[in-house]
């Protein structure tokens, strides 16, 4: 197991590497950049001014021909954007940028980011505990629902149960998080509908002062239905997971010989269908949680403003700073590579038959 999970760690390092390379090789291509952006503010703060002094603007839009210029920046001084060149570490060529970026993050230096004058580590450490939260009520509650869910309808397979509650999971994951996001602010939080629970944010103003049992409450009622929406899918997978796994083990002789031995179908079910069956789902654990931690929280905390990684990561694409793309990136691709490394070691923990070792072999 030990040559394993090395030969397993020792592919971590050209496979973030490669999924650096793609998306710093993608980025090149992309229209704008850090430095356009700021010169998009100039103008912006330019064109504001004219329309009291009757100014055209047209040094704001026109497009710079030759020697290299940003569209828009006419007007702007030469040395201004050689300046915010060097100081974004633009005034290298591409494949010298990337190497030098993936040596910093090596250390573990991703920079400052360009939009809030703050280290990216800082950053996300300020924004981490959101999308953990809302990625561990997520994990927990479907959990809670499909494992119970999961059991009654492998033991209830094929009644009117069974087919009921697959048309209502079918449909669960047929629905995309965002559209059922979008729907759960529409009937319950003011949109046309009724008005319980609040559109956005995880606290409400005040919060500081508030009583503990306050706090508790106030922060349950906020993040009520950022947890559904981001539940909805994982719910539905897991269930559907945890039945074909149940259904696997009923089925084999041993279960056969238990039950001709006497015992009763609740000793049978969870004395002996039980860890068997529920090998898979616990060592799945872990990547699940990386789905929702990574996948939902991008589209669920936008929608509901949500201040974590997923709107950090959002607004930081839009606004191309660069140093938190990509930082976040390194950082939840290593968190996902090492998780699968984790997912395997769980399957050892459950189930000591396992042995990845001899299978290499």
């Amino acid at each position: 197991m030990g040559a394993y999970i090395l030969r397993r760690l020792l592919l971590v390092i050209p496979t973030l590497f490669g999924i650096m390379l793609i998306n710093f090789t993608l980025t090149q291509f992309l229209p704008g950049g850090p430095i356009e952006q700021i010169i998009a503010e100039i103008n912006g703060a330019a064109g504001s001014t004219e329309r009291f002094t009757g100014g055209s603007g047209d040094a704001g839009i026109e497009t710079a021909q030759g020697g290299g210029e940003y569209q828009g920046a006419r007007g702007l001084p030469p040395d201004f954007i050689a300046e915010l060149e060097e100081q974004f570490g633009l005034d290298r060529p591409p494949a010298e940028r990337f190497l030098l970026m993936m040596w910093n993050y090596l250390q573990f230096d991703f920079g400052e980011s360009y939009q809030r004058s703050i280290s990216v580590v800082d950053l996300v450490i300020e924004k981490l505990p959101v999308s953990i939260t809302l990625g561990l009520w997520s994990t927990l509650i479907a959990y809670l629902i499909s494992i119970p869910l999961g059991i009654r309808k492998a033991v209830k397979d094929g009644t009117r149960f069974d087919t009921y509650t697959s048309g209502i999971i079918i449909v669960a994951y047929a629905i995309p998080g965002f559209l059922f996001a979008v729907l759960l602010l529409v009937l319950f939080a003011g949109g046309s509908y009724f008005q319980i629970f609040p559109a956005r944010g995880l606290t409400s103003p005040g919060w500081e002062t508030f009583p503990w049992w306050q706090k508790i409450t106030d922060y349950l009622w906020h993040i009520t239905l950022p947890v559904i929406a981001s539940t909805i899918a994982s719910f539905a997978t897991l269930t559907l997971l945890t039945k074909n796994s149940f259904l696997d083990e009923i089925r084999k002789q041993y279960v056969m010989t238990a039950r001709a031995k006497g015992l009763t179908e609740s000793r049978v079910l969870y004395g002996h269908v039980f860890r068997n069956a529920m090998l898979i789902i616990i060592a799945g654990f872990p990547g699940l949680f990386v789905s929702v931690f990574f996948g939902a929280s991008l589209i669920i905390e936008t929608i509901f403003s949500l201040d974590g990684l997923g709107l950090l990561g959002f607004q930081s694409a839009v606004e191309r700073d660069y140093p938190v793309v990509f930082g976040t990136l390194y950082v939840f691709g290593l968190i996902g590579l090492l998780i699968g490394i984790l997912s395997d070691l769980m399957y050892v923990l459950v189930d000591p038959r396992i042995d990845f070792e001899s299978r290499q072999t």
